[in-house]
């Protein structure tokens, strides 16, 4: 079988969109991405590697990750099972908000995760998922309203599985590598204004250097320092826009020993200066 993927069917610019895509072979994301936009990755068949704000996931059949708007994440494929077939689903807030303002009023969840629903609701997600792609598809009269109600019913049942306990953390890693790189991102989340470099934590974790630079690349989708910069820079971002200590003083708070290399790498990520992310995000 090739792969097959299928029209992205949108509603307004960032409202809605949804697709289906079946895939056979080693594939990844070009780069770990955020968007001010909700997702949802329903795992038809196979099985895929999650990474979103330092947690590896190992998503299944019948599973799906429920990502917050701003959150960092990739996704790669499985070394033990390369081929999968998903569903991809974006939303706004808005969206939901206008078919109904207490589901909406649930949302953002209190974290992005992994949500193991019930065997017996999975059909019940897949039929709400398959019924918005045909929907979408034909645009059939008053489709919007139809597929919004659907999505309403697709949240319920995502908040059910959160009441239960369904909707899980990454303490059951599928492989210890994804428990041991976990860590280690916790680690430089939790550490990232100190100095942190691939020989130290290496060491500290008992990995060679070699090994935790090839198996951090293939799981998170960053090289290791360049994840160090984004979890600064990132950092660097809620400061600017919270608070009124000067571009200097943020620069050294969030691990840069220098402020030229600090607006440097800060322009790169975001593709502005400090002060014109702040002027433009001041709260």
């Amino acid at each position: 079988m090739t792969d097959r993927i299928e029209p992205k069917y949108v509603i307004g610019d960032t409202d809605f969109s949804i697709q289906r895509m079946y895939r056979k072979g080693i594939s990844a994301m070009r780069r770990p991405h955020t968007h001010d936009f909700y997702e949802i990755y329903y795992l038809l068949e196979g099985e895929r590697v999650y990474f979103m704000n330092g947690n590896v996931y190992t998503v299944s059949k019948g599973e799906m990750m429920f990502i917050n708007p701003d959150d960092l994440h990739s996704t790669a494929s499985s070394a033990e099972v390369p081929e999968f077939e998903r569903i991809l689903l974006n939303f706004s807030h808005r969206f939901v908000e206008e078919g109904d303002k207490q589901i909406a009023a649930l949302l953002p969840l209190d974290d992005s995760r992994l949500i193991r629903l019930p065997l017996k609701e999975q059909p019940v997600m897949e039929r709400i998922l398959k019924r918005m792609i045909e929907e979408a598809k034909s645009e059939s009269p008053h489709y919007v309203s139809y597929i919004r109600s659907l999505l309403i019913e697709l949240l319920v049942l995502v908040y059910r599985a959160g009441l239960t306990g369904e909707a899980d953390s990454p303490s059951k890693y599928a492989h210890p590598m994804h428990h041991k790189i976990s860590e280690i991102a916790l680690y430089m989340n939790r550490n990232f204004n100190k100095p942190i470099t691939l020989e130290q934590v290496s060491k500290q974790f008992y990995i060679s250097p070699s090994y935790l630079s090839r198996i951090f690349k293939k799981l998170t989708g960053f090289h290791f320092r360049e994840y160090l910069q984004v979890v600064r820079i990132r950092e660097a971002q809620k400061r600017l826009a919270g608070t009124r200590d000067s571009v200097q003083f943020i620069s050294e708070q969030v691990g840069f020993e220098h402020i030229a290399h600090f607006n440097k790498t800060f322009k790169k990520l975001t593709s502005v200066t400090p002060l014109q992310y702040r002027k433009q995000n001041r709260r």
